[in-house]
């Protein structure tokens, strides 16, 4: 049976059939950066408008007289009245929007208008690491163990950025880096870099474990769904053909399901307040914490607070211990198992394949990147058709630069990998 709706418009349907015919509302929500954002704000206040029986273009007019008080005692009548089937929390938002509404038009309203004192019910919500365990366990798939668990809980992300990450927002050669680098310009975080959000970005890192996450789910949307990604590609898609970037609606849906099956309540949100937690038990400086949160630095520190990447890692580093939830792993552990990679990689982009002890290295702490790289350089230097079975159909594998790649692909050779110093292994059937 069909549920009754909440509302005769959907969040979902408030641009196409109430906002697209409302110039000033129009005008109004252009100063929101995102999609998702202007449903939200065009919504509230269609919410507003229903239940006072009025048009926007009516509202304004309320203050066409700036000496009027008719539009806050309107206000006023809209939060005192008990009979509107509306919750305190939605009637607040009604009421922001309002304000913002008239405030676009150069008709602010006073100050107390519309005040609400929302007395706090319920405390807000922290996920604990069994919590976090729960929910990880309960995903049906690599991509919402990323994207739903340890990549909120690692980074901070709220939801719109998640929504709107590409894979070229992670730093260079991460899969060989233990904490990886993950830079979101202005506009996917909170203010989309408007007005006192300007330059506000988010520098945040991958724990480990949300590395690991990551790269199983690429591999498996590489291997076992075909898809092929670029650095323009949207980090999280659809999980079936044709693999469309997920939107919030999808991630929103998801996480309630994910929420239901684990018998844990949870939310994006709380994924936040999660990583802040960690980030204070660590004693990280309050500026460098807000920079990886995504926030804007306050005081006078903040024309100055940009500190270097290598040092905001570093203290991110330190907080590990907070925001693992699946596998403790020291901070020594950490810059050993860095170390090794720097070490192993270099000796590979030297054109140098690993010995027997190298490998015995790579296998302790870990590193499957590293050993794969090794197994193609290994391929690579096959040259001999004996050793095949048959001596046909086998394939040839070649290390080259990129300036010779695109003769290469012409010839009919195919990229086998692209190491971080810019050398590409490519293939070829003989």
């Amino acid at each position: 049976m069909v549920g009754k709706r909440k509302y005769a418009i959907t969040r979902d349907e408030i641009m196409d059939r109430w906002a697209k015919n409302q110039p000033h509302v129009l005008t109004w929500i252009t100063q929101y950066g995102s999609v998702e954002q202007r449903k939200f704000q065009a919504h509230n206040l269609w919410i507003f408008c229903e239940s006072v029986k009025m048009n926007p273009n009516e509202l304004l007019a309320l203050k066409d007289n700036p000496a009027s008080l008719k539009a806050e005692r309107l206000l006023d009548s809209f939060v005192a009245n008990e009979d509107l089937d509306i919750p305190n929390s939605v009637k607040r938002n009604a009421v922001n929007c309002v304000r913002a509404f008239f405030a676009a038009h150069y008709k602010d309203l006073a100050k107390r208008a519309g005040r609400m004192d929302l007395e706090k019910v319920k405390p807000y919500r922290k996920p604990t690491k069994e919590d976090l365990r729960k929910l990880w366990d309960a995903c049906y798939n690599p991509r919402d163990r990323s994207m739903l668990v340890s990549l909120p809980n690692a980074t901070a992300m709220a939801k719109e950025t998640i929504v709107n990450l590409k894979w070229k927002h992670i730093e260079e050669g991460w899969e060989n880096i233990d904490c990886p680098h993950i830079s979101i310009p202005p506009e996917l975080v909170k203010g989309h870099g408007r007005r006192r959000y300007k330059d506000v970005r988010q520098e945040t890192f991958l724990t480990p474990e949300a590395k690991e996450d990551l790269t199983k789910y690429r591999e498996w949307m590489e291997r076992v769904k075909g898809v092929k990604f670029t650095p323009e590609t949207n980090v999280y898609l659809t999980v079936q053909s044709p693999f469309k970037a997920v939107t919030y609606d999808d991630i929103g849906k998801a996480t309630v399901e994910l929420s239901k099956r684990a018998g844990v309540e949870y939310s994006l949100h709380d994924a936040r307040r999660y990583v802040q937690t960690a980030l204070e038990e660590a004693k990280i400086n309050p500026n460098w914490a807000r920079k990886i949160r995504g926030r804007k630095v306050r005081g006078e520190e903040s024309p100055y607070s940009r500190p270097e990447i290598e040092k905001l890692r570093e203290a991110y580093r330190s907080a590990l211990q907070y925001l693992q939830f699946r596998e403790l792993t020291s901070l020594a552990e950490l810059r050993e198992r860095q170390e090794v990679s720097e070490e192993l990689m270099a000796k590979m982009d030297m054109g140098e394949g690993l010995t027997k002890e190298d490998l015995e290295k790579a296998k302790r702490h870990k590193l499957k990147l590293i050993i794969a790289r090794h197994k193609r350089f290994v391929e690579a230097k096959k040259e001999d058709p004996q050793d095949c079975p048959n001596g046909t159909n086998c394939p040839t594998f070649k290390e080259i630069g990129e300036a010779d790649l695109l003769s290469h692909l012409q010839s009919g050779w195919k990229i086998e990998y692209k190491s971080s110093n810019g050398r590409l292994i490519v293939r070829r059937e003989r």
